[in-house]
């Protein structure tokens, strides 16, 4: 990342850059967005506050950074044979990650987005669509005869992540294959498939 300062261009190396968004990262699933501190950053990678200000004059670049650099990657969804069997697959594969280490990060991020707006400028730009994956198992269900055309793949990244987002963190339950089972089949299957 190059930063000009004073008619000169600064690089951090990309081990330490590395070091200073792993550390960013940490901090944040262990003190949130709002408890997150440069000088905690500073110390857990061995830098300067100067060196982390120069290069990310706001916490909001920062952490936005950090996200990038850390928040693990989606796999595409697997082809299981059966429309059924990939959305299980894959929202169990999205559960997984939602209560995992990192669900409880992106969810401190999402109440933070309401009182930082830098912060929610940021996050909001480097949104992660689903739509790819969805359209991606949603045509293969047609191939195989499964859904008819004119279903709207999108309507999974629309409601899918809220559900399960609200299921665990605002209610508190677990998303196990009973609740996976029931948004496929209460819920996805019959949006995708109505006349």
């Amino acid at each position: 990342m190059a930063e000009t300062t004073a008619g000169r261009t600064r690089r951090l190396d990309e081990e330490r850059e590395q070091a200073i968004l792993r550390a960013t990262y940490e901090l944040l699933g262990e003190a949130g967005y709002q408890g997150l501190r440069v000088d905690a950053v500073a110390a857990r990678a061995q830098a300067s506050k100067a060196t982390l200000y120069r290069h990310w004059p706001t916490k909001a670049g920062l952490v936005a950074d950090a996200v990038r650099c850390c928040k693990a990657e989606s796999p595409p969804p697997a082809d299981t044979g059966s429309l059924r069997g990939d959305l299980m697959a894959w929202f169990g594969e999205i559960g997984c990650f939602i209560t995992g280490e990192e669900g409880p990060i992106l969810a401190g991020l999402f109440m933070a987005l309401h009182t930082d707006p830098a912060l929610a400028a940021e996050l909001r730009s480097m949104q992660e669509s689903k739509v790819p994956f969805a359209e991606a198992i949603c045509e293969r269900a047609e191939r195989r005869g499964e859904l008819r055309p004119g279903y709207d793949a999108g309507l999974i990244d629309e409601i899918v992540p809220a559900l399960l987002f609200m299921h665990c963190f605002a209610l508190g339950h677990s998303l196990d294959d009973g609740y996976i089972a029931h948004v496929v089949d209460d819920i996805v299957l019959p949006l995708l498939t109505r006349s």
